[in-house]
């Protein structure tokens, strides 16, 4: 017999008898808040354009091109989210192609931008005839497939898979680190969630203090298991409040996740971290060119949200931080929203975080270790947007405002 307070069961049960089915449970995403900006471009990235001349070099020349893109995969959870925010974007499609498996083709997508699309098997040949492609699939189809479509003049391919980000000749890529990278490139990996939201954040504290050290610690929601994860902890929690003998199944994370925490994701690497803490060192050192011996270390942890990871972090810094210049630079840096009112109880949660394309940061305040060379932070940041399928699509518009796509296509 399990115990929990009246008041949590009540709420917990009419909240889970509100939950759409298996099917529809990504669409909605479960969540609670919406974008806050009309367009697609997250508020704090209209910044970027106000402070570089990029867009008025570029753009000129590149509006009068328009590219052909596919999705493959596109009917997972991050290839439906591409899909919608290719469906905001400014990117210039002059058409959308979908890609997927025997069972998936000839079933048709409905989309208010592109139209209905019908799903195509996926091909190689096919997919070289975009100019853009999106892989939104394992690894092991990346590794088998992304080159075969991209080498020899083939399609642009970014790609969300592990397959690439360690290669040295393969950019990994935060457009508002390193978009740079993109030029030449036919094939981009696109980081691990957790590094993506964590370096909103890192860049532009490293650029004002140059960072010495990065502690991290990461709560990560259900979403980065993709549906299937999200759909384990919404039965299992159903299946809990039931009030029965009966256990929450699972087969997607080690142990039942609903009012649990697992301090694992992914394998045990020799090291005692597990894979997915490493990818946090290894893909931060990448894409932010520094040393292979910075030191970066992180504890990550699986939690029972449906969306939206969270983040502690702690950094040493080589200079002296003034924290009203911390929090200044935040503010100003593209992608990023700052939640820090004490007062009004105002912080990064996956409540607000949802949904939005901005990574929120809060909590932010001089670290005890450390003193004035430290900073210590809370950030949130939706998974499947700033973690995957936003990223993704701001790396083609970046592509496309640094001339990269046109150099490649005209």
């Amino acid at each position: 017999m399990k115990f929990i307070g009246s008041t949590l069961v009540a709420f917990t049960i009419a909240a889970l008898s509100s939950l759409p089915s298996q099917s529809e449970a990504f669409t909605v995403g479960l969540a609670t808040t919406k974008p806050t900006t009309s367009s697609f471009v997250p508020q704090s990235l209209s910044k970027r354009n106000t402070n570089t001349n990029n867009l008025n070099q570029s753009t000129s020349s590149n509006l009068m091109m328009s590219y052909s893109v596919g999705i493959v995969g596109a009917t997972g959870a991050v290839g439906k989210e591409i899909r919608q925010c290719l469906e905001k974007s400014s990117f210039p499609t002059d058409k959308l192609r979908i890609f997927g498996s025997e069972r998936s083709k000839g079933k048709v997508v409905e989309s208010d931008k592109f139209g209905s699309i019908t799903v195509e098997l996926f091909d190689v040949e096919k997919a070289r005839e975009c100019n853009v492609v999106f892989l939104a699939v394992s690894g092991d189809f990346a590794l088998e497939h992304a080159k075969a479509i991209s080498d020899n003049d083939g399609a642009v391919v970014i790609d969300n898979s592990s397959a690439f980000r360690y290669e040295k000749d393969i950019p990994l890529v935060v457009p508002e680190i390193n978009g740079q990278c993109t030029k030449g490139a036919r094939l981009i990996a696109n980081p691990n969630c957790t590094t993506a939201i964590g370096l909103m954040a890192l860049w532009p504290l490293h650029k004002a203090f140059q960072l010495k050290k990065i502690l991290m610690s990461t709560y990560q929601a259900a979403s980065g298991a993709g549906q299937p994860g999200m759909d384990e902890l919404t039965e299992g929690t159903k299946t809990y409040l039931n009030d029965t003998d009966e256990q929450p199944k699972n087969e997607i994370f080690a142990y039942p996740l609903p009012f649990n925490v697992i301090p694992q994701i992914d394998k045990f690497q020799d090291n005692g971290y597990t894979k997915e803490e490493m990818k946090v060192t290894w893909e931060s050192r990448k894409i932010c060119g520094l040393d292979d011996e910075f030191p970066i270390s992180c504890t990550a942890v699986r939690i029972p949200t449906i969306r939206a990871h969270s983040e502690v972090i702690v950094v040493e810094t080589e200079k002296d931080v003034d924290m009203d210049v911390a929090r200044q630079v935040l503010e100003d840096a593209p992608g990023v929203k700052v939640l820090d009112n004490q007062e009004k109880l105002e912080y990064p949660m996956p409540l607000t975080a949802t949904g939005s394309y901005d990574v929120e940061v809060g909590r932010l305040r001089e670290s005890l270790v450390f003193g004035k060379k430290g900073i210590e932070f809370f950030v949130c940041g939706d998974q499947l947007l700033r973690g995957a399928a936003l990223n993704a699509v701001l790396v083609a518009e970046e592509m496309n405002t640094n001339g990269a796509l046109a150099e490649m296509f005209n």
